[in-house]
C-alpha cells in the first residue's frame, strides 16, 4: 500500500507472461499501473520512459530487479557471456542512477544476490554484476542519495531465474546453509528491508541446523551465528593445525594395496555423494560414469577441489573426465599416492645418507674441493634441467643482447 502509481518496465512489457494478471491485481488494490516495454540497459530508451512520468506525480522510488544467469567455470567465460549478464544488472542500474540522481527519490532499491557476498561456484559473471550493485548502493549513500542493495538468497519458484535451477544447483544452495525463499517470503523480507537504513542487507533464510552440521568448513560470514566450539574434534584439529591430507597419508601407509584401493574408493564416493547432495555414498556406484551420476562442469570442479584438499594432490579440473568412474578415479589416486611415497621420500633418504658421508671428509682435503665443485655443478644442472650446464653458463656470460634473445627463444621453442 506504499505506492499509488507504478511504472512496470521490462524488455517484454505487456507481453511478459503474467503481466496482465499482475496489473489487474495491483489495480484492484488501488494502484494506477503503467506497463511499458523498455530495455533499461538502453540509456536513451530509459530516459524516454522517465520523461513520460508526469510532473504532478513525480517519481519517488526505484526498484531494479532485473537479472540474467549464464553459469560456467572461469575458463568457459567470454566477453560476450559476461556482457550478457552484466548488462541488465550493472548497465541498467548505472543508467537508473545517472538519470534519477537529480530527483527527490525516497527509495532506490537494487536486487543483488548473496552470491556476491559469500561466492558461488561457476557464477563469476553473476557475482561480478551483483557486486557492482552493492558498490553502487554504497557510493550513492556516500553521496547523500538513498540506496539499498538486497543480496537475496535464492528465490525458487515457477517464474524468474529460479525456474531454471536443477537438482545439482539446488543441492549446492542447500549445502551453503541457506533454504530457498518462496515468493511470499521474499515480499515479506522486502517490506522489512524498506524500513532499514543500511546500504547492504542479506534477505535470506538460513538453515541453522545445517550450518551447525557444517561448522568444520563454515563460511567465515556465518561464524558469528554458529559457535566455533561446535564439536571437540574440530577444535582439536584446528588447534593442532592438522592437515586432512596428512591424516590420509598416515592411513594409507599402514594399509596393503587392496585396502588402500577400498579406502580411496570410499573417499571418492563420499565426496561425490556430498557434491551431488546425497545422504549416503551408497548412491554412488563405483563403475557408473560420473556424467550418468549427474556431474556437470561445476560439480566436477567442486569434486576436484574436495579431493585436492583431502589428498594433498594437485588434480586438474578435468580429472573426472580423464577418469570417468569413481573406480577409475580411485585407482588413479592410488597410483599418485604410490608415486609420492616412492619418489620424494626416497630421494630425501638418499640425501641424508650422502650428507652423513660428506660430513666425514676432512675440511682441508683435496677430495672435498673436487666434491664441492661437482655438487655445485649438479645443483645448477638440477635447477635448470640441463645436462651440460658449463657450456650454457659460458654462453650466457659472453652473449650479446641479440644472442640472449635468440637463446631465450630457443629455450621456449619459439
Amino acid at each position: 500500500g506504499r505506492a499509488q502509481r507504478l511504472v512496470l518496465a521490462s524488455r517484454s512489457g505487456p507481453a511478459a507472461p503474467g503481466t496482465a494478471a499482475l496489473a489487474e491485481d495491483l489495480a484492484g488494490r488501488g494502484a494506477a499501473v503503467q506497463v511499458s516495454a523498455c530495455d533499461v540497459a538502453d540509456r536513451a530508451a530509459l530516459a524516454a520512459l522517465l520523461a513520460q512520468v508526469p510532473a504532478v506525480a513525480p517519481l519517488t522510488g526505484v526498484i531494479h530487479a532485473a537479472g540474467v544467469l549464464d553459469d560456467g567455470v572461469i575458463g568457459s567465460l567470454t566477453a560476450a557471456r559476461v556482457g550478457a549478464v552484466m548488462r541488465p544488472k550493472a548497465d541498467a542500474a548505472w543508467h537508473l542512477h545517472e538519470l534519477t540522481k537529480g530527483m527527490d527519490l525516497q527509495a532506490f532499491v537494487l536486487f543483488s544476490s548473496v552470491a556476491a557476498t559469500v561466492g558461488a561456484a561457476g557464477q563469476g559473471s553473476y557475482v561480478a554484476a551483483n557486486t557492482f550493485l552493492d558498490g553502487l548502493a554504497a557510493a550513492r549513500r556516500t553521496a547523500g542519495l538513498p540506496a539499498v542493495s538486497l543480496a537475496w538468497g535464492a528465490w525458487v519458484n515457477q517464474a524468474g531465474i529460479g525456474r531454471n535451477l536443477g537438482d545439482g544447483q539446488l543441492a549446492r544452495i542447500s549445502r551453503s546453509g541457506m533454504v530457498e525463499l518462496s515468493a511470499d517470503d521474499g515480499l515479506v523480507l522486502l517490506d522489512l528491508a524498506l524500513d532499514r537504513d543500511e546500504a547492504l542487507l542479506i534477505p535470506a533464510r538460513l538453515d541453522m541446523a545445517g550450518l551447525r552440521a557444517r561448522a568444520a568448513d563454515l563460511h567465515p560470514l556465518w561464524h558469528g551465528l554458529v559457535p566455533q566450539a561446535a564439536g571437540p574434534a574440530r577444535s582439536a584439529t584446528a588447534a593442532a593445525g592438522a592437515d586432512p591430507a596428512d591424516g590420509l597419508r598416515h592411513q594409507l601407509a599402514g594399509l596393503s594395496g587392496p585396502d588402500r584401493g577400498k579406502l580411496l574408493q570410499d573417499l571418492v564416493r563420499a565426496h561425490a555423494a556430498a557434491v551431488l547432495g546425497h545422504v549416503s555414498a551408497d548412491a554412488i556406484e563405483p563403475d557408473r560414469l560420473f556424467r550418468e551420476l549427474g556431474f556437470d562442469s561445476l560439480t566436477a570442479v567442486e569434486l576436484r577441489n574436495r579431493l585436492n584438499a583431502a589428498t594433498g594432490l594437485q588434480l586438474p579440473a578435468t580429472v573426472i573426465f580423464d577418469y570417468p568412474t569413481p573406480a577409475a578415479l580411485s585407482d588413479h589416486l592410488q597410483a599418485k599416492a604410490v608415486d609420492q611415497e616412492t619418489g620424494y621420500p626416497t630421494i630425501v633418504k638418499e640425501l641424508d645418507r650422502l650428507e652423513s658421508t660428506l660430513s666425514a671428509i676432512a675440511e682441508n682435503s683435496d677430495d672435498r674441493s673436487r666434491i664441492i665443485t661437482r655438487l655445485e655443478a649438479f645443483v645448477q644442472d638440477f635447477r635448470t634441467g640441463k645436462k651440460d650446464n658449463v657450456s650454457t653458463n659460458h654462453e650466457i656470460d659472453t652473449a650479446t643482447d641479440e644472442e640472449m634473445f635468440d637463446l631465450i627463444d630457443e629455450e621456449l621453442g619459439t
